[in-house]
């Protein structure tokens, strides 16, 4: 799985994104995942290249459907049912 969080600086909902992302995607996809974290802060251009208006925002780039993700990822359920597409309490 192919992943991009976008950030800005070391703001709170920023910071606690990108520990919930690293947490989830261990937990769930170890070894089967690549994690991008791009700043705002220093890639502008990056934000405006795919889009994106709100931080924290995480992009499942592949395998597609391609899916968005706006928040601080502290749903883990909600955040697995966007990237994987099932409800994984009923698993």
């Amino acid at each position: 799985m192919r992943l991009r969080l976008y950030i800005a600086g070391s703001a709170p909902n920023s910071v606690r994104a990108v520990v919930n992302a690293r947490a989830i995607c261990e937990q769930h996809f170890p070894s089967a995942y690549e994690l991008e974290v791009v700043d705002l802060l220093d890639s502008p251009e990056r934000a405006l290249a795919d889009g994106i208006i709100v931080t924290p925002t995480l992009l499942k780039l592949a395998p597609r459907p391609t899916q968005r993700i706006i928040g601080n990822l502290s749903d883990t359920e909600q955040v697995l049912m966007a990237l994987v597409g099932t409800d994984r309490r009923h698993e």
